[in-house]
């Protein structure tokens, strides 16, 4: 036999729900990202640009407050610099580095050049630097969630021209490298995933990164006329604030309701 549940409980739990969906939005590929989620740049040395670069996704600044080059760049998402966000993103993302930096790893790359692999979802450990020249290809084998981790000792290189595709429902949002040093995105590289690395961050000329990040959590982050979009990686922004108002309006009347029939059965 099964309890029926009363009106104001469906609200109740309605409520729940789409609150747990919301703060699910913290989440992303197993690694909890917290208010880091909305990034798509964050350089705790500032961010300096040259040219017309165009990021999607928040960018940041902490602690060292200094962001320049914007304009010409353009930032379709909110600045936050030196400030309070700023802090918490770079608290969390350091979080999620040291997160992703514990996982057990699944292969040994060290000394081996990323570019002409096929890789399965999986955990890739390199011992020291990591480069890719030429292309790497990630085949989720079906799975839509399926995640790829990338844990380099030291520096991450791609040279010119350099790229990451994707085949059967790989999803970039899925993708993390998290770097024991600087990241050097080469000319023309067209690279997916977030990069959390320890130090610095380049972006030279025309480098591109979609479906992911640029994190840098000591040192700057540097852009030459790139793109850096966040794409579904990056939550909507106040999703969760618009959310909540409308699950407010649906269970608060019905307490409203409940408490005015209260008070006409006890006034009879």
């Amino acid at each position: 036999m099964h309890a029926k549940l009363n009106r104001n409980s469906k609200s109740t739990l309605f409520v729940a729900t789409i609150l747990a969906a919301g703060l699910a939005t913290h989440t992303q590929g197993g690694i909890e990202m917290g208010t880091a989620m909305t990034y798509a740049v964050h350089g705790a040395a500032g961010v300096t640009n040259t040219g017309p670069s165009v990021i999607t996704g928040d960018l940041g600044a902490w602690p060292t407050g200094s962001v320049t080059g914007f304009p010409p760049g353009i930032v379709n998402g909110t600045m936050n610099i030196g400030n309070a966000a700023a802090m918490q993103a770079h608290s969390d993302a350091t979080t999620a580095y040291n997160t992703i930096a514990g996982l057990s790893p699944t292969q040994n790359l060290t000394g081996t050049d990323l570019g002409g692999l096929t890789l399965t979802p999986g955990v890739y450990f390199f011992a020291s630097s990591a480069g890719l020249t030429g292309n790497l290809t990630l085949d989720a084998q079906g799975d839509p969630d399926a995640q790829f981790v990338f844990q380099i000792g030291s520096t991450l290189t791609t040279a010119t021209d350099s790229s990451v595709s994707f085949i059967n429902d790989a999803d970039g949002c899925n993708v993390f490298w998290q770097v024991g040093s600087s990241a050097t995105l080469g000319v023309r590289t067209d690279f997916t995933g977030t990069i959390i690395a320890l130090a610095a961050v380049t972006l030279t000329t025309d480098a591109t990164i979609t479906h992911g990040r640029a994190i840098a959590l000591t040192e700057s982050v540097t852009m030459d006329s790139n793109i850096i979009d966040g794409g579904p990686c990056i939550p909507s922004p106040g999703a969760l604030a618009l959310l909540v108002p409308a699950c407010l309006t649906v269970f608060l009347p019905r307490r409203r309701d409940a408490a005015r029939r209260g008070g006409a059965l006890a006034r009879s």
